[in-house]
């Protein structure tokens, strides 16, 4: 037993055997918080009518724990004029105190009090607020929790609506879009005429709102914005469009999408979030052959999952030199099936540096034996070709360390007045150095070091050397024969292109190709955690175990595993990677989620009590998809949440489980301010209600 659990025990023994009031008022000058605190607690207890003064002073006592007990203990004395103070005690910045408090109005039964739990609902956090809901029940209140919710959606909407009326600029562009959060048809009628505004950014504002409200009657105002000169109100307007999901949208934004401006991204995106139909695929697989290049490519994976488009167009691109790049890369977004691997393996030889580099590009994608001669002959031309510019290249091991007198980290000369001050910056940079490899060590990660050159590239420069990359990748995912050897002679290359796509080739290979994980060189760690994540279950352990050993950014590594179903052997590692936190925590649960790794809830269920978890969101998600009952509970604590993208996420989770036992919290949700938590209610009171259809159930 520590000290301090011992010296309370004493207390309680030494109060409780006394049984003296004079002994607990001097307890109250202690310097210990435990001891005043019990003290307060027994005054509590062998309560007397002068104590009130007592315990509204110790409700502003500097220790946190002496405050709680006094709000227990102005429960306890029933005296109406202590009200206001516990109200107060609701806003401490404590929140032991603020549930303290909570429960003490409960035992008043009076309008005031329930005033004051109903006006802290909106402004408290997940736990003080199930208090609250508790408090309200305990004063017969009926449908305590709808009350709450739909006090604060009233609030909120006030505020917002007063803000958009009286307050600043900014002020009005932050309630415009929380205005539409809430989905009401008046929020509707209020922003559409704000799409005119003289203020572009009030106007993009109330597009995004819109977006949200989701209410198809807003289509044909924030499409006319797509006609606009500003950036921002397009940006704006199809944002808002592929939130609405209105196809009746569909041939503007194809337009911007196809003229490869600033804004052509973003109506490529709000495309991609309309729901599927013949009109939109189709429009998808006209954008494969005529938008810009990262464009294509996203439309290319999200077209793959749909069954891909037809190769004839693709074909006719090849014919003409004016848009042979353009049928290339659709080639490589899609890994269309037919004959195509003479057409393209034809163009390996072409004059443009880019059409030769695209064209093996495609061939790997394709990945068709057929196309290994044609990359092979492509490597061979390439060598030669770079022969003049590898002769400037310095094929010996460059010395890792300082030639004497050139050491910045030596005694300086007496004779050189900056060398003082580059030695003591040197001796603090090593200071930190030491520091990080210590915490590294201490943690079990591995820091990333830079390497030195083995080569210098003097002619070639790395725009130089990207078709030889391309070529050494290709080698590799076609498996031809002498890759291996290929890749490991590239794997200590200067040029991080090279260096990735030699990793990349012994990926494919089977090969070891773990180092390229912890390059100095992000680009070079995501080309080579890429290739693993493609290769197999085998090579994406690989990833997940260089994951759990790096320090510092991870999500490189991680990005290429989305969408993957792992194989059961990458629990382990998903797990420690969702305690450690941070921004991979969150897509660890969701693969967890995805792989239905049931052995892991118990670490996904830790992680929901940790209320500061910057994943929650993404962990509800991944409890609902494993469907394990026994989650229910600890879900249904953020239908109380103060965020409301949590409690929908919560709805829809216990939805997933089909435990009806938070039904009356869930239904209380249906008067939420926030459209999404609302809908996701919805749906969820619907499947999880007893006389629901088995289908929704």
């Amino acid at each position: 037993m520590s000290r301090r659990a011992l010296s309370a025990l004493v207390a309680v023994l030494v109060v409780g055997c006394s049984g003296g009031r004079d002994k607990t008022l001097a307890d109250l000058q202690s310097a210990r918080p435990e001891v005043r605190a019990l003290a307060v607690k027994r005054l509590a207890e062998r309560f007397e009518a002068e104590d009130v003064s007592l315990f509204s002073q110790l409700a502003r006592d500097p220790v946190s724990i002496v405050r709680a007990e006094a709000m227990t203990a102005l429960g306890k004395t029933q005296d109406s004029r202590i009200v206001d103070l516990l109200g107060e005690g609701l806003a401490d910045p404590d929140e032991q105190v603020q549930q303290a408090a909570a429960a003490a109005l409960a035992s008043f039964k009076t309008d005031k009090a329930r005033s004051y739990l109903t006006l802290q609902y909106s402004r408290r956090g997940r736990t003080t607020r199930m208090a609250i809901v508790q408090a309200l029940k305990g004063t017969n209140i009926p449908g305590a929790m709808a009350s709450v919710v739909v006090a604060e959606a009233k609030a909120i909407w006030d505020r917002n609506m007063k803000v958009l009326n009286d307050g600043s600029l900014p002020e009005r562009i932050g309630a415009a879009e929380e205005l539409g959060r809430s989905g009401r048809p008046e929020a509707v009628n209020r922003l559409v005429p704000l799409l005119k505004d003289k203020h572009v950014g009030l106007a993009a504002a109330a597009a995004r709102g819109l977006g949200l409200a989701r209410d198809p009657r807003a289509a044909p105002a924030v499409t006319a914005l797509l006609d606009e000169n500003y950036p921002e109100l397009r940006e704006a307007a199809c944002e808002a469009l592929g939130r609405l999901g209105e196809t009746s949208a569909l041939p503007k934004l194809l337009a911007v999408a196809q003229e490869k401006s600033p804004t052509s991204p973003f109506a490529t995106r709000a495309i991609l979030a309309l729901p599927r139909s013949p009109e939109v695929d189709k429009a998808l697989c006209s954008l494969v052959v005529s938008a810009n290049d990262a464009e294509v490519l996203s439309t290319g994976r999200e077209l793959r999952k749909r069954g891909g488009c037809p190769v004839e167009p693709i074909i006719e691109l090849l014919k003409s030199p004016a848009t042979v790049n353009a049928g290339l890369l659709a080639i490589i977004a899609l890994a269309p099936r037919g004959e195509l691997v003479p057409k393209v393996g034809a163009l390996t030889t072409a004059s443009d540096e880019q059409t030769r580099r695209l064209a093996i590009e495609a061939l790997a994608e394709l990945n068709d034996p057929a196309g290994a001669a044609f990359v092979q002959k492509a490597w061979d031309a390439e060598l030669k070709s770079l022969e003049p510019r590898r002769l400037d290249w310095i094929p010996a091991e460059l010395p890792t360390t300082y030639a004497d007198g050139f050491d910045p980290t030596q005694a300086p000369s007496p004779d050189d007045p900056f060398a003082v001050a580059r030695a003591r910056t040197s001796e603090l940079f090593g200071r930190v150095q030491q520091l990080d490899a210590q915490r590294a060590k201490e943690a079990g990660k591995t820091l990333l070091e830079a390497r030195a050159p083995r080569e210098i590239l003097d002619d070639a420069a790395e725009d130089e050397v990207r078709v030889l990359a391309s070529i050494l990748r290709a080698l590799g995912k076609l498996k031809v024969e002498g890759a291996k050897v290929h890749g490991q002679a590239f794997v200590r290359e200067t040029s991080p292109s090279l260096r990735g796509a030699a990793y990349s080739a012994l990926a494919f290979l089977g090969e070891d190709a773990r180092p390229g994980l912890f390059d100095a060189e992000r680009s070079v760690q995501g080309t080579t955690a890429q290739a693993l994540a493609e290769s197999g279950p085998k090579g994406q352990l690989v990833v997940l175990q260089a994951i759990s050993e790096l320090a510092g950014d991870r999500t490189r590594l991680i990005d290429p595993l989305r969408g993957l179903k792992l194989p059961p052997e990458a629990a382990p590692k998903l797990e420690q990677l969702a305690k450690e936190g941070g921004s991979e925590a969150g897509a660890s649960a969701v693969l967890l989620g995805e792989m239905d790794s049931k052995s892991s809830i118990p670490v996904l269920l830790a992680l929901l009590d940790d209320q500061e978890a910057v994943a929650r969101r993404d962990v509800l998600h991944a409890l609902g998809r494993l469907g394990d009952p026994r989650a229910a509970d600890a879900i249904g604590r953020d239908l109380y949440s103060d965020s409301a993208e949590v409690r929908s996420a919560a709805a829809r989770a216990l939805a997933q489980l089909k435990v009806p036992a938070q039904l009356e919290a869930i239904d209380a949700l249906k008067g939420d301010y926030d459209l999404q938590v609302r809908n996701s209610a919805t749906a969820a009171v619907e499947a999880l209600a007893p006389d629901a259809p088995e289908g929704k159930r």
